[in-house]
């Protein structure tokens, strides 16, 4: 199935690293997406036309912690389950190492790290007919995926570059609390919570499973991050009246109606 843009929806992810030039590699080398604009100590990438990563540079911001707030993963939303099964290819060719992989019921799902220690998820979606939903809730899961029958199904072109399409599906946030994370991006952006699970609760719109995430797996009792630090500087999100908001532990969630 070929993903539709749901509204509202991840525009732009911007990241704080400090060695641009390896981090913007990483994304290049192993995702495959396009560096579409650099300078001024930024890289922007994306795939096709479309920008999507922010990298900015400061060499002088403290490197975050793993047990503060800040990003989980910034999640990249391949059009095709075949477009994951020839990333996977690639990964296979890379060396890269996985740190985990998923069948989450509504996607399937590979998990890594770029060289600053961000965590990242490539995924696919399974197709909406197959989602389950009960009272605004949808059924995940995280159960072993079955990577073998979907390098199988990359048996196709070499992947070289992300198709066109790919864009970023959902951010998963690291909070220091869940009732101030859904009071934040429920009650005060309009999300429904879609999902709860032990210590950890997801928001969606317009039918979908998540675009956004919370959890405190990591960062229980994590207060508002020192700034500046490496890690999750903002998030846009498409869709929404323009305004500039800050969550309680100091991300910037710029909204955009376009």
């Amino acid at each position: 199935m070929t993903n539709r843009l749901f509204a509202p929806r991840i525009g732009q992810v911007t990241l704080v690293v400090h060695d641009l030039d390896q981090v913007s590699g990483f994304y290049q080398r192993i995702l495959g997406l396009s560096l579409l604009s650099a300078g001024g100590g930024e890289a922007i990438l994306g795939a096709g036309a479309t920008p999507f990563l922010t990298l900015r540079q400061d060499k002088a911001a403290r490197r975050s912690a793993r047990r503060e707030a800040g990003l989980f993963h910034t999640a990249f939303l391949l059009p095709e389950r075949a477009d994951l099964g020839r990333w996977l290819r690639h990964m296979a060719g890379t060396g890269q190492r996985i740190a985990g992989a998923s069948d989450h019921a509504v996607s399937e799902a590979i998990y890594l790290s770029d060289p600053e220690g961000n965590g990242i998820e490539v995924y696919a979606d399974r197709p909406e007919a197959e989602w389950r939903w009960q009272d605004g809730q949808v059924t995940m899961g995280t159960e072993p995926l079955d990577l073998q029958a979907l390098i199988a199904l990359g048996d196709g072109p070499a992947w070289t570059t992300a198709p066109e399409g790919t864009r970023i599906g959902h951010v998963h946030l690291q909070v220091g609390d869940i009732p101030a994370a859904e009071a934040f991006y429920a009650g005060s952006l309009g999300f429904g919570i879609t999902a709860r699970y032990q210590g950890g609760s997801f928001f969606g719109a317009d039918g979908y499973h998540h675009q956004l995430a919370a959890n405190v797996w990591n960062s229980a009792g994590a207060g508002r991050r020192d700034m500046p630090c490496t890690g999750l500087a903002e998030v846009e999100l498409i869709g929404l009246p323009e305004a500039r908001h800050e969550d309680p532990w100091g991300t910037t969630i710029t909204t955009t109606e376009s």
